[in-house]
C-alpha cells in the first residue's frame, strides 16, 4: 500500500464558479447572491481557506465574470480562471492554471454552489488519500426510488448500493490532470470521479454531510437563511491589553505603524489594539488568551507583525463555521492621537478579519492624565468581539 503524508502536501482548492445557476431564480449567478453576511462563493472560499492544508485557492469563472467574483469575495485571496461551456471543461482549465502556478500535491474540487462544507469532510477525504488517487463525500439513499412512466409510477429502483455524491472530491493532483488531458473530448463527464475511474485508479467513499446540500433552486437558499439565522448561537468576548512606550522602537497601533518619538516594547511587535481584538475573539471562543496561542518563550514570535496573530484568530472563527458581525475596540493614550489614523486602522482590521469595514469601530480615550497611561509610559486597548456560531458549536 503506497503511502502519503497529506500534512506535509500541497493542498489546492479549485473552486467550480461558472455556472448561471438559472434554476435558482433571481437576477445573478447563485454563486454571487447572498446568504447570511456574505456570497455564496464567499462561504466557499472561507470553508476552504480555514483549513490548514489549503494553500492556495483558484476559482473558476463564466467569461467576463471576473469583477463580479472580486466584488463577492472581497478582500479574499484567490486566482481566477476563465471556464468552458461544460463543467469538465471548466474544471480542466482550473488544473491547467494550477500546474501553471507550479502544481500541487492534492486538489479539491468543490462547487461553489456547496457554500457550507465542514472542515471534518476534508480531514476525511485527506485521510483517504493516503491510499488511494481518489476520494468522494457521499450520503446513503434514504428515500424510496421509482422510475416514471410519464405521470404514472412504474418500477422500483433498488437503493442498495447507491449514494448521493458531494463535493469537494479530492485527487492526487498528477492523477486528476493526466485523466482530464487524455479525455475523449466527444463525451461528457457529470463529474471528475467518473473521469478517474475511467482512467484506470479506484475512488474511496467517504462520509458527506447534510450540511453540503447543493443550493439549486429558490426554496434552497431560504432554507439556508433560515439555518444560518436560527441554528446559531451569539457569542461575546472582551480583551485588554498594555504594552510600556520606549525609546528606539517602531510605534504599530492596529495594523497601522504611527508616527511617535517612541514605540511600544514587547516580545512581538507589541500592537496592542490588535493584541486586545486577538483575546476578544479567543474570548468568544473559549479557546484560552494569546499567550497560550503564542507565548513570549518561544522565540519564532519575536519581532512577530501581530497581524499573524489577528489572522489566526479569525481562522479559528472560521474552522468553526463562524462569523465575526462586529469589533469595537478603545486605544488608551494621551499621545499620539488616534483620529487621523482611525480610518486606516478599521480598515486594516476589516482586511485582516476579511469583513466590511463598517463591522469594525476603533476609538480612543485618554485617562484625563491619571495612572501609567496618562503619564505617557505606556498604551493600553481593550476590545469586545461580537461573533456568531452554529448552536451546536
Amino acid at each position: 500500500m503506497r503511502r502519503c503524508m497529506t500534512s506535509n502536501s500541497r493542498i489546492v482548492a479549485l473552486i467550480v464558479a461558472a455556472g448561471q445557476g438559472s434554476r435558482a431564480g433571481g437576477d445573478i449567478p447563485k454563486q454571487y447572491r447572498q446568504v447570511g453576511d456574505r456570497s455564496v462563493l464567499a462561504h466557499a472560499h472561507d470553508a476552504l481557506t480555514a483549513h490548514d492544508g489549503v494553500v492556495h485557492i483558484h476559482v473558476v469563472l463564466g467569461p467576463d465574470e471576473e469583477e463580479r467574483a472580486r466584488a463577492a469575495l472581497g478582500n479574499r485571496i484567490a486566482h481566477f480562471v476563465t471556464g468552458a461551456n461544460s463543467r469538465r471543461g471548466s474544471v480542466r482549465a482550473g488544473l491547467e492554471s494550477i500546474a501553471a502556478a507550479g502544481g500541487a500535491d492534492i486538489v479539491l474540487i468543490h462547487d461553489a454552489a456547496r457554500p457550507f462544507l465542514p472542515a471534518a469532510v476534508i480531514d476525511r477525504l485527506l485521510a483517504a488519500l493516503e491510499s488511494q488517487d481518489g476520494a468522494i463525500p457521499t450520503l446513503p439513499i434514504v428515500d424510496t426510488l421509482v422510475r416514471g412512466d410519464g405521470a404514472l409510477m412504474a418500477d422500483g429502483v433498488d437503493r442498495a448500493g447507491l449514494h448521493r455524491v458531494q463535493t469537494p472530491q479530492a485527487f492526487r493532483f498528477e492523477t486528476i490532470l493526466a485523466a482530464h488531458r487524455g479525455w475523449d473530448e466527444k463525451r461528457e463527464a457529470t463529474d471528475d470521479a467518473q473521469i478517474v475511474r475511467a482512467w484506470g485508479h479506484d475512488v474511496t467513499l467517504v462520509q458527506g454531510d447534510e450540511r453540503l446540500e447543493k443550493l439549486t433552486y429558490p426554496e434552497d437558499f431560504a432554507r439556508a437563511e433560515t439555518r444560518l439565522g436560527s441554528a446559531r448561537t451569539i457569542r461575546v468576548g472582551m480583551g485588554y491589553d498594555v504594552h510600556r512606550l520606549a525609546p528606539d522602537e517602531q510605534l504599530w497601533l492596529a495594523g497601522v505603524q504611527v508616527p511617535h518619538d517612541r514605540g511600544l516594547a514587547g516580545h512581538s511587535d507589541a500592537d496592542v489594539a490588535l493584541h486586545a481584538i486577538v483575546d476578544a475573539i479567543l474570548g468568544t471562543l473559549a479557546d484560552g488568551d494569546i499567550g497560550s496561542h503564542f507565548p513570549p518563550s518561544d522565540p519564532q514570535w519575536r519581532g512577530a507583525s501581530s497581524d499573524r496573530f489577528l489572522a489566526h484568530a479569525r481562522d479559528l472563527v472560521l474552522k468553526r463555521d463562524g462569523r465575526i458581525d462586529h469589533v469595537d475596540l478603545t486605544i488608551i493614550c494621551e499621545a499620539p492621537k488616534i483620529g487621523p489614523y482611525r480610518d486606516a486602522m478599521r480598515a486594516r482590521i476589516a482586511e485582516i478579519l476579511a469583513i466590511p469595514v463598517d463591522r469594525v469601530s476603533v476609538k480612543a480615550t485618554t485617562t484625563e492624565r491619571l495612572g501609567f497611561a496618562g503619564r505617557r509610559e505606556g498604551i493600553a486597548a481593550q476590545a469586545v468581539a461580537t461573533l456568531s456560531l452554529p448552536a451546536l458549536s
